[in-house]
């Protein structure tokens, strides 16, 4: 794409961003500053919708990004960082709430839908995979017994055991020590390679230790926190009530945090989706813009925003930014870890 092409599009996508409404030729010609007619200017926005790039409602009543578009605007825009005093008033913020994972999260989702005027969305901290600390076996009845196992950050799950002979309280206790001597710091996946020759009553609990564990590991979004349907009721893309009576129904079953969630990633930074780039078919009428942060391998949360497609994403992307480095480097304080060391880490995976 050209110079002239690109500046149009970048126009078109900025302005409709702004003001929510179709983006005339004449709008465009006032806003590039561009010494050309309007005549040639439609010429372009024709062969813009042809490409893709934009779409026409109606011939006469200007353009607006397709999500192809607003990919473009994305990949091509100038990112400037959250400005100097809005970083500072948010520091401050924080440091006048207690040391305490929760009130950090719901105050980071207040302030972040407050600066971009949608939803919010963070989850705990936790490890990319529960990991084995310690269990212990109670009898509770010569086939039954109670497993007690413990995660890494002080989880406790609990569940019954059924044995098809007898076992008595001393033989669960050598299970139990040879099930933790075996097992101790490993994922789920982890147990599941490692090659051991077990006893049925060994398999019986190593079988049991792995759903509690894949149960675990699932249970990684419910801890979740979310703010900011008010701001997003008030964007002209809301103002008719399917749209958002739909995504109240997924905040509700949160069936939201869920679809964020599907466009998992590997890599730390900022990364955006656009409309129908999202994996789940139910938010593929809007943007999200999303981040990892926290200590790789030790405790990672996701921070993220969902709005419409016409979204702000430039303030998005920066907010974001500074909100997970902020949120990674309190948890660092909190678990003891270099800040500096931390951030290596996260740039290298």
């Amino acid at each position: 794409m050209n110079n002239r092409t690109s500046a149009i599009l970048s126009s078109i996508t900025r302005q409709y961003i702004s003001r929510a409404a179709p983006v005339s030729s004449a709008s465009v010609v006032a806003d590039c500053g561009l010494d050309i007619s309007s005549a040639t200017i439609r010429n372009e926005m024709v062969a813009l919708e042809e490409a893709g790039y934009i779409i026409r409602p109606h011939h006469a009543a200007g353009s607006i990004p397709s999500d192809k578009g607003y990919r473009f605007y994305v990949e091509n825009m100038n990112y400037v960082d959250l400005p100097l005093e809005e970083q500072r008033l948010i520091s401050h913020m924080f440091h006048q709430v207690e040391e305490n994972i929760e009130q950090w999260l719901a105050l980071a989702v207040s302030l972040l839908s407050q600066r971009v005027q949608n939803i919010a969305i963070m989850t705990s901290p936790k490890p990319p995979s529960c990991r084995f600390k310690h269990m212990e076996l109670v009898s509770l009845q010569e086939h039954l017994a109670l497993t007690v196992l413990v995660l890494g950050g002080a989880v406790v799950r609990q569940q019954l055991v059924n044995f098809e002979h007898p076992v008595t309280q001393e033989e669960l206790r050598s299970i139990a020590d040879k099930t933790v001597r075996n097992y101790a710091g490993l994922s789920a996946s982890q147990i599941l390679r490692k090659k051991t020759v077990l006893s049925p009553n060994e398999q019986k609990v190593t079988d049991c230790i792995i759903n509690l564990m894949r149960t675990e590991d699932q249970r990684s979004n419910e801890d979740s926190y979310i703010d900011g349907l008010h701001y997003l009721m008030n964007q002209p893309e809301f103002n008719t009530g399917n749209r958002i009576v739909s995504l109240i129904g997924l905040m509700e079953q949160r069936k939201l945090i869920e679809a964020m969630m599907e466009n998992q990633f590997d890599e730390y930074g900022v990364q955006v989706i656009i409309g129908k780039e999202n994996k789940a078919q139910s938010i593929q009428n809007l943007s999200v813009v999303m981040s990892r942060y926290g200590i790789p391998d030790e405790a990672i949360g996701t921070i993220g925003v969902v709005g419409p497609t016409r979204m702000h994403y430039g303030r998005t992307i920066s907010a974001i930014s500074f909100m997970s480095s902020m949120m990674s480097k309190l948890i660092c304080d909190l678990y003891g870890k270099n800040e500096q060391d931390n951030m290596g880490k996260m740039q290298n995976n």
